[in-house]
């Protein structure tokens, strides 16, 4: 996969040209798409969103949690809510503050990313916002939870119907880069498991539609995550266990390695382009759900190239 710096001063001058609406600013930022959109990753060197230093110094301050049930603390926009600290030994003044921080975090990034992906005109879901405090390399975690196996995302419990899963990340050590290694496209990864490893993509019968829409529609879907799910969700999670699972794949796959230093961002569309993260502490991740229409290349989504070889939709 591609990595594809942006610097500040081309990504304010690019901002500064589509603002007064010159075409070659727009052409700029609908480049960057396209790269983002085919599984390239834009990274900012410095990033375009800093941290206030007095935010800074409350995340760096020890707040984890060694629970195996959470891998981070989680914010939800959209209900304004905090998981992943043990509100029972943390005070509630820190938390509240922890709380805070994230709260400005989020909306720093929905206000960077508005204006950055123009071409996308806000046509996205707000998802959650992460804090993950703790180091990657050597956390004991099962297969299919363990960030330093190559994999692309799927959440087991939220459905994206087709919405593709768009990251943007800090890293905000003081000292360390943030390691990550990704894979091939995602077209040739699937190529590479459907069929043998994989069964392919395909509609759900009269049968299973049926009794997904009276799951959804008697409250039941919420207590049997696949019920919530379409053929596309299923099979992206299918692969995303597949891929963590499989000894060969992972020690035989191309890969790319990439550190990303301190004080530096990345975005990344993470159904798409296959990654892991090997090494790590402090960062800070952004999600957005973006409608698969509204796209630069909307060929170039998973749901896209699912559908082909499915000849069928999957929503």
């Amino acid at each position: 996969m591609s990595v594809h710096a942006i610097s500040l001063e081309d990504l304010n001058r690019a901002l500064r040209d589509t603002s007064s609406r010159s075409v070659t600013g727009l052409e700029t930022i609908r480049t960057w798409c396209t790269q983002l959109e085919a599984g390239g990753i834009l990274y900012f060197p410095q990033t375009p969103v800093p941290i206030p230093t007095e935010d800074l110094e409350i995340l760096l301050s020890g707040h984890q949690t060694g629970s195996a049930l959470h891998k981070n603390i989680a914010y939800k926009p959209g209900v304004d809510k905090l998981s992943g600290v043990d509100d029972k030994t943390t005070p509630a003044a820190e938390l509240e503050k922890l709380h805070a921080v994230m709260r400005r975090y989020s909306a720093s990034i929905v206000a960077f990313l508005s204006e950055f992906l123009a071409p996308y005109q806000k046509r996205w879901q707000l998802d959650y916002a992460s804090y993950r405090p703790i180091e990657e390399d050597g956390r004991d975690l099962p297969v299919r939870r363990r960030n330093d196996l190559l994999h692309t995302d799927s959440f087991p419990t939220r459905p994206t119907y087709g919405r593709r899963i768009l990251r943007f990340f800090h890293n905000i050590h003081p000292s360390k880069t943030r390691d990550w290694v990704t894979g091939e496209p995602f077209a040739k990864v699937v190529s590479e498991f459907v069929p043998g490893k994989l069964a392919a993509p395909q509609p759900d019968n009269a049968a299973a539609s049926a009794g997904k829409k009276l799951a959804q529609a008697t409250g039941l879907a919420g207590l049997v995550p696949q019920w919530k799910r379409g053929p596309y969700d299923d099979f992206m999670m299918r692969l995303h266990n597949t891929m963590k699972e499989d000894a060969e794949f992972q020690k035989n796959c191309v890969k790319e390695y990439f550190n990303f230093p301190p004080g530096s961002s990345w975005m990344v569309y993470t159904e798409t382009t296959p990654h892991a993260v090997l090494a790590g502490q402090f960062a800070l991740e952004q999600t957005f759900l973006v409608d698969q229409h509204a796209m630069v290349t909307p060929e170039s989504a998973p749901i896209a190239v699912l559908e082909k070889i499915a000849g069928a939709q999957l929503t």
